[in-house]
């Protein structure tokens, strides 16, 4: 379980592209983990497989997973990415703050973070040989926090440059449509067409 030390305004914060050079020396196989920054910390831009066509699946924030330590979440996602056609997964978040709970996400929104964030959402976006395929997974969560909602706004228009296709999978929540979370799904689960904008326009309105 992972509970933040402190606000991530508290603490020394790498951009992305400091994370992304990485450290000299590497506990896990780089051939198949991408894992940004690639060490534990309070946060985490990306973790995922390397491959040609990766199901980009979308969290609200990161817990504790690490390459060859994924956690039941992380599992149910490289299942449902596999068993769709994908040849890998990237989990990406719409904050990068580690917490096991989301009640323990800071209350604020740190502007550096969110904007690091979405240079490491641009590059995962890239690293599609198609358009990218994006599976928005967070659930009810998306409420824990007033700026999330916006973060996935942000997220939608760096979409559109690379004409990238949204996703969901199971059931959507009978309140505010959620897109389900990944934890409980089954195994042998199906994407379906996930129209995210009109999604975010409800949201604006409760």
């Amino acid at each position: 379980m992972h509970i933040p030390s402190s606000t991530t305004l508290e603490i020394d914060v790498l951009t992305f592209s400091d994370a992304l050079k990485g450290s000299e020396e590497k506990n896990y196989n780089t051939e198949k983990w991408l894992y940004v920054p690639d060490f534990y910390s309070e946060y985490r831009y990306i973790l995922g497989t390397r491959g040609k066509n990766p199901l980009i699946c979308i969290g609200i924030n990161p817990s504790t997973a690490e390459p060859d330590n994924l956690d039941n979440t992380l599992k149910s996602v490289e299942r449902i990415a596999l068993g769709n056609g994908f040849d890998s997964f990237i989990m990406f978040n719409v904050y990068a703050q580690r917490a096991t709970s989301p009640k323990d996400m800071e209350k604020e929104l740190n502007p550096l973070l969110h904007r690091e964030n979405m240079k490491a959402f641009n590059y995962v976006l890239s690293l599609s040989e198609n358009k990218p395929c994006i599976w928005a997974a967070w659930g009810t969560i998306i409420n824990e926090r007033d700026y999330l909602a916006d973060c996935v706004l942000d997220m939608i228009e760096i979409g559109k440059g690379y004409g990238a296709k949204w996703f969901s999978a199971g059931a959507k929540s009978k309140k505010g449509g959620h897109p389900h979370h990944p934890l409980y799904l089954k195994k042998d689960s199906c994407l379906d067409e996930f129209d995210v904008v009109s999604y975010c326009e409800s949201l604006r309105k409760v």
